[in-house]
């Protein structure tokens, strides 16, 4: 459990009969979860960027047609609300973060990324999450494109972290050089999220868990 990239990437909840985390419990259903409105997708105006602190100093990007063509990954994984209650694992099927990280490479001291999504939200992770193998920039759901309600066109799932962290309707990545804190971050939740470790809120945080 020490290491980011474990702590953000097991879902025990893949071997039959492992309970749930620490302090959730069964949703029904698949709950909807947001702040503020649905947002209008309009394909002609959409598009991925990736900047920030890069390997190269530029900006790369893709519209909707061109990041839908990237390669297809899927990965098994639950969904675990900061509120207590925990969807059961499931497909979800889009581009890995691994393969945005081998198109646009971050500068070797980015150590820390922004997922931005519609509305100016924000969610901090470390690299060693972002970087995990079963962080996943999902398209779909069970073979289907998952609903707007749900972040169509593209919602972020890191696997071993609260739900918070993996946003709807996710637009870029900036990668960062020091860590700063999102959206919820700076209203009073944990800057890591473990699900495991129960990381829901800043006051449980230790010394180096958040920004200097």
């Amino acid at each position: 459990m020490e290491g980011p990239v474990e702590a953000a990437g097991a879902d025990p909840r893949e071997v039959p009969g492992e309970p749930l985390p620490p302090g959730q419990r069964p949703a029904r259903g698949w709950p909807t979860t947001h702040y503020g409105p649905v947002p209008r997708f309009r394909p002609e105006r959409w598009r991925f960027r990736v900047f920030g602190a890069t390997a190269d100093g530029g900006r790369h990007e893709w519209d909707h047609d061109e990041f839908t063509a990237l390669p297809h990954h899927t990965v098994t994984a639950g969904l675990d609300c900061v509120t207590r209650f925990s969807v059961p694992p499931c497909e979800w099927g889009g581009v890995a973060a691994r393969t945005l990280l081998e198109l646009a490479p971050p500068a070797p001291d980015a150590k820390h990324v922004m997922v931005w999504a519609e509305y100016g939200y924000g969610a901090n992770l470390r690299m060693a999450d972002f970087a995990g193998e079963r962080t996943l920039f999902a398209t779909h759901r069970e073979g289907e494109p998952i609903t707007v309600e749900h972040g169509f066109p593209v919602r972020l799932i890191v696997p071993g972290l609260y739900a918070w962290k993996g946003p709807k309707w996710v637009r870029g990545v900036e990668y960062m050089t020091e860590d700063r804190r999102g959206f919820w971050e700076e209203r009073g939740y944990h800057n890591r999220g473990e699900v495991r470790r129960e990381q829901r809120y800043s006051h449980q945080e230790d010394p180096g868990d958040g920004p200097g």
